[in-house]
């Protein structure tokens, strides 16, 4: 065989395999690289396998698979050798609100540790180690050093273990500083926002939701028109007018799906390794996830120029996007380059969320009177509701929640009579256009009626305070 080596040239060592883990263990800091060595000269009839327990990209934490009841995990105590001893941090970890007077917790940081662990019928040793070399914060490297009898049921292990670590239970996946991680605050949040509670112009309403149903009903209709199976919508308009409540409120409904969709949620681009890295996790987890809802509040503050053609890139350059839905919410429309804003086939559908009009109004008011209809200190018939309406025009949903908000407070602390009327000619001035304001809405007779009710003194004098600071806003950004 003319293509043959001759054994005799081969040397009884191989030196790059030498020069390379002597690099690796002296020269150049590599802890990983010393473990794995220690490791084969201490057990050299088992198979090594090592998994991250928390990778950037993927996790395989056999702990908490064990914890979970999947598995059995026994702390290996070996006091033959005076050398080993395993090394935890104990952490207390404070209760995620002091409101609820719980006492907190205390966790364990394993730092170096060996176990015994059995899982279906196979029995492994197993080292958690960490290994980060230096004083750097990123990345944080802890392995999970598997020995096993054979490297197929150490892969077995670390897939179904990294699969129980990548599931949600209870939680929204949430992109900060970075990475992804699992939020249950977020999804608890969720679990509160209905539809039912969204107030919206029922022909929006309507369309926002079945827009984004047909879409994940729709892939065989994608398929069979050969068009990309993604969209985009943009939320737009003034704060606090219903974006973020109606963006939680579609994530629980599609989270009650036959089939659940789930939900990608971008907080930041920041991170150890840059912008372009982020958007390349976040598009990168979107894809391995889809179908998904896949959510960038404040989109202006999230893509800058300085990403934008990254940005741009991932979304409809090369790589398959199919079954991606973003949604992307913004204050101000304008600040949005107009290769993302007005673009076909990058954010498609724009929402325009504009201040309330009359009658969301008064359905708004609604929303407060069932809140507080067992409260029996606090008189709200329906003419009030309409009154509130009527001198609210011009505010968003968020003015009208601190008027509501800020009226009870000062009902609750005695605070609900008008102060001394300032002598000040500037003050009486707008202490008498506001009352005339109020007139001109309602009527003389219809106030004097009113004013015999404790939360319509109370809330008239927190619109008038809320409006004086909506005008001086608009003053100054008018500069």
């Amino acid at each position: 065989m003319t293509g043959s080596i001759n054994l005799a040239l081969r040397p009884a060592h191989d030196e790059a395999a030498r020069e390379y883990f002597h690099h690796s263990s002296g020269q150049r800091v590599s802890t990983d690289i010393v473990i794995v060595e220690a490791l084969r000269r201490q057990y050299p009839e088992l198979n090594l396998t090592v998994a991250p327990v928390d990778g950037l990209t993927s996790s395989c934490d056999l702990l908490a698979f064990a914890a979970a009841g999947h598995a059995s995990v026994t702390p290996a105590e070996d006091s033959s050798d005076p050398v080993y001893k395993p090394l935890s941090w104990r952490q207390y970890l404070p209760p995620a609100r002091r409101l609820d007077n719980a006492p907190g917790s205390l966790i364990s940081m394993v730092k170096f540790g060996k176990y015994i662990y059995k899982w279906k019928d196979e029995e492994f040793i197993v080292y958690i180690i960490n290994g980060r070399d230096g004083t750097g914060y990123y990345p944080s490297v802890v392995n999970n050093y598997i020995l096993s009898k054979a490297e197929q049921v150490a892969d077995d292990l670390i897939m179904v273990a990294s699969r129980f670590s990548a599931e949600l239970r209870n939680e929204v996946w949430v992109f900060d500083q970075g990475y992804w991680q699992k939020s249950g605050d977020l999804w608890q949040s969720v679990q509160k926002s209905e539809w039912d509670d969204v107030i919206l112009a029922p022909d929006m309403k309507k369309a926002i939701i079945q827009d984004v149903d047909y879409f994940f009903n729709s892939r065989g209709t994608y398929e069979k028109l050969k068009v990309p199976w993604k969209r985009g919508v943009i939320y737009h308009g003034p704060p606090g007018n219903g974006k973020t409540i109606s963006i939680k409120a579609m994530m629980h409904s599609l989270y009650k799906r036959k089939d659940p969709i789930p939900t990608l949620y971008v907080r930041t681009l920041s991170s150890f390794a840059g912008p372009e890295y982020s958007i390349s996790q976040i598009f990168s987890k979107a894809r391995q996830e889809a179908p998904c809802y896949l959510v960038f509040e404040d989109l202006d503050s999230i893509v800058t120029d300085y990403v934008r053609s990254y940005f741009l890139n991932e979304v409809d350059g090369l790589k398959n996007n199919d079954g991606i839905l973003m949604v992307g919410s913004t204050n101000h429309l304008d600040r949005l380059d107009p290769g993302i804003s007005k673009r076909p086939s990058r954010f498609d559908r724009k929402y325009f969320f504009p201040n309330p009009d009359l009658d969301q109004r008064v359905a708004y008011c609604r929303f407060w009177q069932s809140k507080l209809s067992d409260n029996k200190d606090i008189e709200f018939p329906d003419k009030l509701c309409i009154a509130i309406a009527r001198i609210t025009d011009k505010f968003s949903f968020a003015y009208m929640q601190e008027a509501f908000v800020a009226a009870l407070l000062a009902i609750a602390g005695g605070g609900d009579e008008p102060q001394q009327e300032s002598t000040s000619k500037d003050d009486s001035t707008k202490t008498l256009w506001a009352a005339s304001r109020e007139r001109m809405f309602l009527g003389a007779a219809e106030e004097d009626e009113l004013n015999k009710l404790v939360l319509w003194r109370a809330i008239k004098k927190q619109i008038r305070i809320l409006r004086e600071e909506l005008d001086m806003s608009k003053a100054l950004a008018g500069l």
